[in-house]
């Protein structure tokens, strides 16, 4: 990798994490509303706090580059989950747009899989 490369890499480490960093944190915050609308999906409320620890735990991870290909598989299928899960109502534009916008997530969570982190990262190259 060249150092640009190496800088691209990082930029899109940092904003692939930021949405799961800022979403886990939302969740701790509005704990007992994140918990009714998982159970509205039929998912039980047992299953939050494992979701927080995935979306802050594996954000963290791929945004300092430790083990971020492991963090960005888990929340690749995490976000695919999500999308079938709460978003596959497409006669609804807004629930289509948030699918496509997960299903991208994932995608570019699949790169980083795939390519690496980069160098500049703490324990992943």
């Amino acid at each position: 990798m060249t150092s640009q490369q190496d800088w691209v890499a990082l930029i899109g480490r940092v904003l692939l994490a930021v949405i799961f960093i800022v979403s886990g944190w939302n969740k701790i915050a509005g704990y007992d509303g994140t918990v009714s609308y998982m159970q509205a999906f039929g998912l039980p409320a047992i299953l939050l706090p494992l979701v927080i620890a995935l979306e802050l735990g594996g954000g963290l991870a791929l945004l300092a580059g430790v083990l971020a290909r492991w963090a960005a598989l888990a929340l690749a299928l995490f976000s695919i989950a999500a999308a079938a899960i709460f978003h596959s109502d497409f006669a609804d534009q807004i629930q289509m747009t948030m699918f496509l916008k997960n299903i991208a997530i994932a995608g570019g969570l699949l790169l980083v899989f795939g390519y690496g982190p980069g160098r500049l990262s703490l324990l992943d190259h």
